[in-house]
């Protein structure tokens, strides 16, 4: 079912005699292909990753049923945090698909993904910390969208059509995460000095998990049982932080909302 052909499973077979060898005679485990070898579970070539995918789709998936709701369709950014999490429920569909069976396809049906929920957070960031969403601000967001879904076809195209760059990969998602992280960590700062309210402190809080969680990825290592590595480590490091990102979405709308609601009266 999930297209082990021979030439496949001879490969994965002959990885796991070589590493249950190298591990009897107290060598080191290598990498094959750039992969660590794992244990396979119902065909299923990175177990853990998958399941900690999963796990976040479900985050994104029961966070954006709270958000629909809950949150009144008359709220103006309702639009944006929808798209927020749609973006997530795709992007994790793609790396669950990817961690189940490395194909070229589903490589590419990854990355791509990533790419554009990283940047579509930064383009949702923007709008939300500037409030854009106001009909004043409407020539501004229409730019800024524009720049957004030119920076992706961009991205897309380069990689498509010039060269398969994984560093470069990686560079642009951490640039568009750290412009972001920056972007929230300041309005935390700033709402919190003029509410007091503490969950104004959960985006800051949010994107300290996940710069955390995303360390992981510098200290790679062999798979733990052949099952836990870095990677997956951090697909579930970023689970609390998505239901923290609900949470906050959710208040924050409702605030804004009882708000407006006080200036009527």
């Amino acid at each position: 079912m999930l297209l082990w052909d021979c030439a496949s499973e001879c490969d994965q077979t002959c990885q796991r005699i070589i590493t249950g060898h190298r591990l009897a005679t107290g060598v080191s485990v290598v990498q094959f292909h750039g992969k660590w070898p794992f244990f396979r579970l119902w065909g299923i070539q990175e177990p853990a990753s998958v399941v900690f995918s999963l796990g976040n789709l479900w985050a994104h998936v029961a966070g954006l049923r709270r958000l629909r709701r809950l949150v009144p369709v008359s709220y103006s950014l309702r639009p944006w945090c929808i798209g927020f999490g749609t973006m997530g429920i795709t992007s994790w569909i793609f790396s669950a698909l990817f961690h189940t069976r490395d194909f070229v396809l589903t490589e590419r049906l990854d990355y791509f993904a990533a790419g554009a929920s990283v940047l579509y957070g930064l383009y949702f960031t923007v709008i939300r910390v500037f409030r854009l969403d106001r009909p004043a601000h409407a020539p501004v967001r229409s730019v800024w969208t524009l720049v957004c879904l030119c920076l992706y076809a961009a991205h897309v195209g380069y990689l498509t059509l010039i060269r398969w760059d994984y560093g470069y990969n990686m560079a642009a998602n951490v640039v568009c995460g750290i412009v972001q992280n920056a972007l929230w960590s300041v309005f935390s700062y700033r709402e919190w000095t003029r509410t007091r309210r503490f969950w104004a402190v959960w985006p800051g809080i949010a994107v300290a998990w996940v710069m955390l969680a995303m360390s992981l990825e510098l200290f790679d290592f062999p798979p733990l049982g052949g099952v836990l590595d870095a990677h997956s480590l951090w697909h579930l490091g970023t689970i609390g932080p998505t239901i923290l990102w609900y949470n906050f979405l959710i208040r924050d709308a409702l605030d804004s909302m009882q708000a407006k609601e006080r200036l009527k009266d």
